[in-house]
């Protein structure tokens, strides 16, 4: 399934599935109220919740379903408990390093990394993207991410499939020249993050992606296009930290909840920055970013000036 937020003409905010590709299923309104209104709600109680969708008799001409062209699609989980974007693609890091004269730390290999990032300034698809003032080197980062359905702690990486709900589409936009400037200092990113983090279109429920393993990922193609014109070419199946092995990092000494983001960092040759300057400039007030991975769908978004 492929569960969506999104607002009706009315300008109702739902939440739901995508039916027979062209339709929007608001949950609570074809359930007559039996489900929750938003994502974030419906992922507390995930398994019995998803047990009762997939057992709804729904059609096209059932209450609660809309043509998918006449709504607004949202992030798909507009409020994420967390959000920890981790390191896991070693394509990415060997060379984003090699072209900033680094060679790589033998501890990347021990244990997968994160930072947390801003999980209240989650952007949906087709949403705008504000440049930071100040900002002369925005970029985009072309990652996939996972949804935690199930509470747990120290989860070992072999049983962690069961702790996801699902996997979608993430643009980890950077602010280059901030990020550059404050790691000098020995911490992570912080404001070369803090404005935006895309997610979308939608979240593909985990059981979609099962006959696609392959590896420590999935033979996934993911792609990356700014003005139309293709940029990074990548596959999740080349990852080197498996989500499982994450999950395990990432609540090692404590507890994940339902609705928490984890994101796989960047796939290899997914940013500017990875790419180089002498293939592309930094993105600009106007570019349109789209990231597309094979079975997840499209997240579109335009790059707009600073206000003010």
């Amino acid at each position: 399934m492929r569960f969506i937020s999104f607002l009706k003409t009315s300008g109702e905010a739902a939440a739901g599935w995508i039916l027979a590709d062209r339709f929007a299923v608001d949950m609570k309104e074809a359930s007559g109220g039996d489900l929750p209104g938003t994502v974030e709600e419906f992922l507390l109680r995930a398994d019995i919740n998803l047990e009762k969708a997939r057992s709804l008799q729904v059609d096209v001409e059932s209450q609660g379903v809309y043509p998918l062209d006449s709504v607004k699609l949202l992030a798909p989980l507009p409020q994420p408990k967390s959000f920890r974007d981790f390191y896991a693609f070693e394509q990415h890091v060997k060379t984003a390093r090699r072209n900033r004269g680094l060679d790589m730390v033998p501890e990347w290999y021990e244990i997968p990394v994160f930072y947390f990032s801003n999980h209240l300034a989650i952007k949906g698809t087709e949403e705008d993207i504000t440049r930071p003032k100040g900002c002369g080197k925005l970029d985009y980062e072309l990652e996939i991410a996972c949804v935690i359905g199930e509470e747990g702690s120290n989860i070992k990486a072999e049983d962690a499939e069961e702790f996801i709900f699902g996997y979608c589409i993430l643009n980890d936009w950077s602010a280059r020249d901030f990020q550059q400037k404050e790691m000098k200092v020995g911490l992570g990113p912080a404001k070369g993050k803090d404005f935006a983090t895309s997610i979308g279109p939608w979240i593909v429920t985990a059981d979609e992606l099962s006959g696609h393993k392959a590896g420590k990922g999935f033979n996934l193609s993911m792609t990356a296009k700014v003005n139309g014109e293709v940029l990074s070419v990548g596959n999740m199946k080349d990852i080197y930290y498996s989500f499982g092995e994450m999950i395990e990092r990432a609540s090692a000494g404590t507890t994940l909840y339902p609705g928490e983001l984890i994101g796989s960092g960047t796939v290899g040759t997914g940013c500017i920055l990875e790419l180089g300057e002498e293939d592309h400039r930094w993105l600009e007030p106007g570019d349109l970013v789209e990231l597309e991975i094979e079975k997840l769908g499209v997240l579109r978004n335009t790059v707009i000036g600073e206000k003010g």
